[in-house]
């Protein structure tokens, strides 16, 4: 049987699977960004109609799934799988978004490279045969991820200049073993890294190195060079965060700086929404990709793109013990192409 490894890290898929539809939804603060035109749907109200934040980020989850099987003309015994997670504890934002759906669920946590993990698992399972067609989610919720890792949004505790802005946005993207493009062509596994940063308002700082050693996992192993690709996309590095991986990645001669940009970068204005080092959680990334990036690539404006969300896989426990902060980042290589395929 042909192996489908190039290497410790990355694999090429024979089989290429195909974005059959996508959606993202977000709420107040990304209706005042760039990329607001994107969405499928901005709510004004950060409940989505709920009583609870973390039962708002559940409605989203929700929201953004019905949206993606509408465009895609499907219904949820369509699915063979949903692959999705969030940043609560126990992944409820997405449990209790799903529970209704009665699709069979593989729960997935990766921080804020969930929406990368869920696309590379969901691909390989179409790829090996395993699925006709997989749901990958996830989300994030300002107001939960402040109660959960910082301070409840109540309280007012002010923000450090490395500190970034979580979306409360969500993104779903359904793949299929059938389709007219964009491709996931190609996948590479991140390693946890973890370089000793122990500050919580540092996400940037964390999660760099981790993208780093994936990108070069990827270049070395598929033999691609950066210009190779229309758009390498990271996320959510902020500002900070992506000149350090800028730094690390041109120590080993790889420069990405004609055509990388970063998800918390994107999705706000960081002047006139005073979003300090950008934007973060597991819905950032999620809704750049769902919203912006892949429309592009339908459009043909975009021809290759890398995909690159990296996650800090820290805790509030392990914050207060002490904890330096591990951190992963996934490669996911978008093409409009079916490159490599039998």
């Amino acid at each position: 049987m042909q192996s489908k490894r190039l290497g410790r890290q990355t694999v090429r898929l024979t089989r290429p699977p195909s974005v059959v539809s996508f959606a993202a939804i977000g709420s107040r603060q990304e209706a005042k960004g760039p990329l607001a035109a994107y969405f499928d749907e901005l709510s004004p109200d950060s409940f989505f109609g709920a009583k609870t934040w973390e039962q708002g980020e559940s409605a989203m989850q929700s929201m953004a799934l019905q949206r993606a099987m509408q465009k895609g003309g499907l219904k949820p015994a369509d699915l063979d799988y949903m692959l999705a997670g969030d940043l609560l504890n126990q992944c409820i934002g997405t449990s209790f978004g799903l529970r209704d759906f009665r699709i069979p669920f593989w729960g997935l946590y990766g921080a804020c490279s969930t929406m990368g993990e869920s696309i590379a698992i969901a691909s390989l399972l179409i790829d090996g045969g395993f699925a006709r067609l997989a749901g990958a989610m996830t989300s994030s919720h300002y107001c939960t991820a402040e109660r959960q890792y910082r301070m409840p949004v109540p309280y007012g505790s002010q923000r450090a200049p490395t500190a970034q802005w979580t979306a409360t946005a969500a993104g779903c993207c359904i793949l299929g073993a059938q389709g007219d493009g964009p491709y996931v062509t190609h996948i590479t596994c991140g390693r946890i890294v973890d370089m000793g940063i122990t500050d919580a308002a540092n996400m940037g700082a964390a999660m760099a190195p981790a993208a780093c050693d994936t990108l070069s996992a990827h270049f070395r192993e598929t033999g691609r060079k950066p210009a190779d690709y229309d758009l390498i996309l990271t996320g959510d590095l902020g500002a900070l965060g992506r000149e350090i991986l800028l730094d690390l990645l041109g120590r080993d001669g790889i420069d990405l700086r004609g055509n990388h940009n970063d998800c918390g970068l994107m999705l706000y204005d960081l002047q006139k929404q005073d979003m300090h080092a950008g934007g973060s959680g597991c819905g950032c990334c999620a809704a750049v990709l769902n919203g912006y990036v892949l429309r592009q690539m339908r459009q043909k404006k975009l021809q290759r793109v890398l995909f690159a969300p990296t996650g800090a896989l820290l805790s509030p426990t392990s914050t207060f013990q002490g904890e330096s902060i591990p951190s992963i980042c996934h490669a996911i290589s978008f093409s409009v192409e079916k490159e490599g395929a039998n």
